[in-house]
């Protein structure tokens, strides 16, 4: 995870909270004042992004030391250390609110996801995420997704073909969207198609779609879409999906469950940094 990219993200969070200086520690602190601190756990989650937060402090401040306590995917519990920092008090003030916050967003996106595998534990669906993310932080959201159990959707536009309600609209129906998609990618390619109907499911099928997406279908009419399809392509279930609903449509044999909740509307979990 600690490529360029990540850098550059944690170099501009930084930026935007410090920009000209940090008024409170400069007026607080004179010069270089020696200090310990240490992030607990102020509720039960599962860990993800300690070498995120480790890596925010070492770009503000190379000299400072962080021990992590646990290693992402740990499912830790109310009241434990995470992480343990020596250094200059001003680094330390200064990089805990960034650190903090994808700490904290990291860990309960990889919360939530475990809760959804619990949730369709004994049942062949997976539970993936989709590109409802927050704009920059993509990466670091699905991998927390991953830490979470979960599987990762396509990354972006880029990296694979979905062929949504607005494209079969404009390309004037599944199949010639389907056709033409499949005339012009790699035959490495898989081709998905969203479906709202039975009858688009047909279509899909006829076309050779190779994963066939049932969109806010209710659970009697999944069912009856995976005893449709039959094996001849992947079927994901997507609209609808919450902690209430996701065991009954696991149930219904789809393939695939794609959660937006999953990082569109994640709680943070609760983590606190107290100098000694």
């Amino acid at each position: 995870m600690l490529t360029l990219d990540l850098d550059d993200l944690l170099r501009a969070a930084l930026k935007e909270d410090i920009h000209t200086g940090d008024l409170t520690t400069r007026a607080c602190l004179l010069g270089t004042c020696p200090a310990a601190a240490r992030m607990i756990a102020k509720e039960p989650f599962v860990l993800a992004g300690i070498q995120v937060a480790e890596r925010v402090f070492s770009l503000l401040d190379p000299q400072l030391r962080f021990t992590p306590r646990y290693l992402d995917g740990t499912a830790v519990s109310h009241g434990a250390l995470i992480a343990s920092l020596e250094g200059d008090a001003a680094s330390l003030l200064q990089g805990e609110r960034v650190a903090l916050n994808l700490l904290q967003r990291m860990s309960g996106i990889a919360t939530v996801t475990a809760r959804y595998l619990a949730a369709v534990a004994g049942t062949k669906a997976r539970i993936v995420d989709t590109r409802k993310t927050t704009p920059g932080l993509r990466a670091l959201e699905k991998y927390a997704v991953r830490v979470g159990g979960g599987i990762n959707h396509r990354t972006g536009l880029y990296d694979g073909i979905l062929i949504k309600e607005n494209h079969i609209a404009a390309a004037g129906g599944i199949a010639a969207a389907v056709n033409r998609a499949r005339a012009s990618i790699p035959h490495t390619l898989k081709i998905e198609v969203e479906t709202e109907t039975v009858a688009q499911v047909e279509e899909a099928l006829a076309v050779g779609a190779d994963i066939i997406m049932l969109d806010n279908m209710d659970c009697a009419t999944m069912a009856t879409c995976v005893g449709l399809i039959a094996g001849r392509a992947l079927v994901e279930a997507s609209g609808g999906v919450n902690l209430d609903t996701v065991r009954a449509i696991a149930e219904t044999g789809v393939d695939i469950i794609s959660v937006g909740a999953l990082t569109h509307s994640p709680r943070a979990v609760d983590i606190s940094m107290l100098l000694d």
